[in-house]
């Protein structure tokens, strides 16, 4: 099968682009992202200054709304080898956090009356209106089944009727070289008839038996337009684990009680050890400092995190703080029922429901690789506590996890930060999208794909 080289590879338009995960994927495979536009004016300036001024050209991510745009607003700028659209409209209104959150703050209506369930209206409404030579649009899971529409198949009938090949699978960012387990939609269409081509797995999760099995996938295989991802080989590496992906950046906490360091966003510290595998060295690409070693402040909860252990949820984090609460008021001598014992109790045990927060408090494992990062990670880290230091994960590490390179700088406060980093599409993963997205416009000779335009 013909690839194409580089210099005939269609440009890039960027919609949804967060901070520039999915087309930092593109980009190591060889494409030029030429346009794109984000809603969110933070994460625009971290793609501009990631993906496009660092490397000494022009800025060309612009800060804007994908529904009040022309359907051909980037015309006639697109290059005679025409266009690549990718993106991942919002997931807040088809993921099952997003879906509880909507509802539990609505006195009427559900997630359903959600617009942003209906944002990939204009993503495809751009796609059509640019002539794209392909679509790669990325989601969710759960984007199959928002209320009684599965939204990838929908999509996929409406490319299809345009003239395109269309097909969506489910991809685990593991099988990729990415630290974690991270489930997502991606659907491919390229303009004309093309043999379909999906990415192939560079890891294999034999090591962790039932860590992962895929569950539910089977039921998928009655749409018409799904296709099951492609099998693991027994002889790829092992997924990579939390220790494989970090164990070599900056040690930021050694013991419960330090004091905490509010760390600016730019400070540079020296690594931890030299690079450990491949992975590292890749990450690191000949940095001999990283930024982004910040993590939130939790007084309260440090010395909780200190006595679990790894793998531990909340019921056990309840159960070390009332520990520690029984051994200060010893101490301390304070008696049930005064003000000094409700102050102590305040002061050391969280108050949380043991049932409503099973599993919203974790310690991550380090011989294994991460659960999914979520954009919650703004607001706190208890999802993601480290696995060997008594506090949550830093933007760097969380970074790591999602296989952003260290010299990708957040330009960013650090929960803003966090935030782009748990809804952006692993760049490793995003690498193996677009190279099976080139062998596939590798089947198209420039003539051939003139006479399939619209």
């Amino acid at each position: 099968m013909r690839i194409l080289a580089k210099s005939k590879l269609p440009e890039v338009l960027d919609l949804f682009s967060g901070c520039g995960g999915l087309a930092l994927g593109f980009q190591q495979a060889g494409y030029r992202i030429t346009h794109g536009v984000e809603l969110m004016e933070n994460a625009n300036r971290n793609a501009n200054y990631n993906l496009c001024l660092k490397q000494g050209r022009p800025a060309n991510h612009i800060c804007g709304d994908v529904t009040q745009m022309a359907d051909d607003v980037f015309l006639p700028e697109v290059g005679r080898h025409g266009c690549v659209v990718i993106g991942g409209p919002p997931c807040q209104a088809y993921s099952l956090i997003g879906r509880a959150k909507i509802n539990s703050v609505r006195d009427e209506g559900t997630f359903l009356d959600d617009h942003r369930g209906f944002l990939f209206e204009d993503f495809l409404r751009l796609a059509l209106g640019h002539h794209a030579r392909a679509v790669v649009m990325e989601n969710v899971r759960q984007c199959t089944a928002f209320g009684h529409m599965n939204v990838p198949e929908v999509a996929a009938e409406r490319l299809e009727q345009a003239g395109y090949t269309v097909f969506w699978t489910i991809l685990n960012a593991a099988d990729f070289g990415v630290p974690q387990i991270r489930e997502r939609m991606i659907l491919f269409a390229v303009k004309g008839r093309v043999t379909p081509v999906l990415p192939r797995p560079t890891h294999s999760g034999r090591r962790y038996g039932g860590l992962y099995a895929g569950t539910g996938l089977k039921a998928f295989e009655a749409c018409p337009h799904y296709l099951p991802a492609r099998r693991r080989m027994r002889r790829d590496p092992a997924w990579l684990t939390v220790e494989e992906a970090i164990g070599d950046l900056p040690s930021l906490r050694t013991r419960p009680d330090e004091p905490y360091q509010a760390n600016n966003m730019n400070l540079l510290l020296p690594y931890e050890y030299e690079p450990e595998n491949a992975y590292q060295a890749a990450m690191r690409g000949g940095e001999e400092y990283v930024s982004g070693n910040v993590y939130h402040n939790n007084p309260r909860d440090y010395a909780i995190f200190d006595r679990m252990e790894e793998g531990d949820t909340y019921p056990r984090a309840a159960g070390i703080a009332r520990e520690i609460f029984a051994e200060r008021r010893r101490r301390t001598g304070v008696q049930e029922g005064t003000p000094e014992w409700e102050k102590l109790w305040r002061e050391t045990v969280p108050p949380y429901s043991v049932d409503k927060f099973l599993s919203k408090w974790k310690r991550i494992e380090r011989d294994k690789p991460c659960y999914t990062l979520t954009a919650h990670l703004s607001l706190d880290s208890y999802s993601h506590i480290h696995p060997w230091e008594p506090r949550g994960i830093s933007v760097r590490e969380a970074a790591r996890i999602q296989s952003f390179p260290d010299d990708y700088v957040f330009q960013s406060n650090m929960g803003d930060a966090f935030k782009q980093i748990g809804n952006s599409v692993p760049p490793l993963m995003a690498e193996a999208i677009a190279t099976a997205l080139r062998k596939m416009l590798g089947e198209q000779e420039d003539s051939a794909w003139q006479n399939v335009q619209i």
